[in-house]
C-alpha cells in the first residue's frame, strides 16, 4: 500500500470521528442528555473550537442552529480538498 493511501484512510477516519462528534453534540440536547454529563462535555470540548467561530457568522433561524450543518459541510469540503492534494503530490 503506497503512502498516499495510507495518509488519505488516515484522513477519512480523522474526518469521520470529527463528524460523527459534531452529529452526536448536535442531538443529544433532543434526548435531554443532562450538558454536565461527561460525554457531553467531552463532545463540548471538541467540537466548540469550529461551531464557535461560525455561531457568529451562521444566526439561529427560528431557535434551530444550523452551525453543525455547516460545519459538516465544510469539513466534507477541507476533506476532499486534501483528498486531492495528497493525491497529486504523493
Amino acid at each position: 500500500m503506497s503512502m498516499a493511501v495510507t495518509l488519505i484512510r488516515v484522513l477519512n477516519a480523522l474526518f469521520s470521528v470529527y463528524s460523527l462528534a459534531i452529529v452526536f453534540r448536535a442531538l443529544l440536547p433532543w434526548l435531554r442528555i443532562d450538558p454536565y454529563h461527561p460525554v457531553m462535555r467531552f463532545l463540548v470540548q471538541i467540537t466548540e473550537p469550529l461551531l464557535a467561530p461560525l455561531r457568529r457568522l451562521v444566526p439561529a433561524v427560528g431557535g434551530l442552529d444550523f452551525t453543525p450543518m455547516v460545519a459538516l459541510i465544510i469539513l466534507w469540503a477541507v476533506e476532499q480538498f486534501l483528498r486531492v492534494l495528497l493525491t497529486v503530490l504523493l
